[in-house]
């Protein structure tokens, strides 16, 4: 079954930029059950649909399937409120790729770094702007974000 092992973590400072664009990213949810959900995204000229299981530990199903970015157009409007806005970047660091993820809209001023791991057992090499872990804290859930957004958290 293909797994997706990741780790989530805030970031610290903005040392990470390299002046890149990245690339904006609408992405909703068709569902949000914790067993599994249903997601759409669309970012730049791709489109996707992914359905992820419910996480263990830091690892979970997932099921990921390039579609026709107007199609994407499409399920977007049928998606759940709301539709995030992020901007993700890539940056190598220590052998991996992490993707740093700049919100916007209602969940502006919330900016998280994931990167993939090939096992739960393998420790990357974190970079210095890498703050607070969050990989077990579910309000960070890109589908939990969707329905309860940064902008109405209280205070961190």
């Amino acid at each position: 079954m293909p797994a997706e092992i990741e780790r989530k973590f805030l970031v610290a400072d903005d040392s990470w930029r390299d002046g890149s664009p990245g690339v904006r990213i609408a992405q909703g949810y068709l569902s949000q059950d914790p067993d599994r959900t249903v997601r759409v995204r669309l970012a730049g000229e791709n489109a996707w649909i992914t359905i992820k299981g419910r996480t263990q530990g830091i690892t979970r199903a997932e099921f990921e399937y390039a579609i026709p970015t107007e199609e994407a157009r499409e399920l977007l409007g049928l998606c759940l409120p709301s539709v995030i806005d992020k901007t993700r970047h890539e940056v190598r660091h220590g052998g991996h790729v992490w993707e740093v993820d700049v919100f916007h809209g209602e969940n502006d001023g919330l900016i998280v770094a994931e990167v993939e791991l090939s096992g739960e057992d393998e420790t990357p090499d974190m970079p210095a702007w890498v703050g607070a872990e969050v990989s077990d804290d579910a309000r960070y859930f890109n589908s939990h974000l969707a329905s309860h957004p940064f902008a109405c958290w209280a205070a961190i």
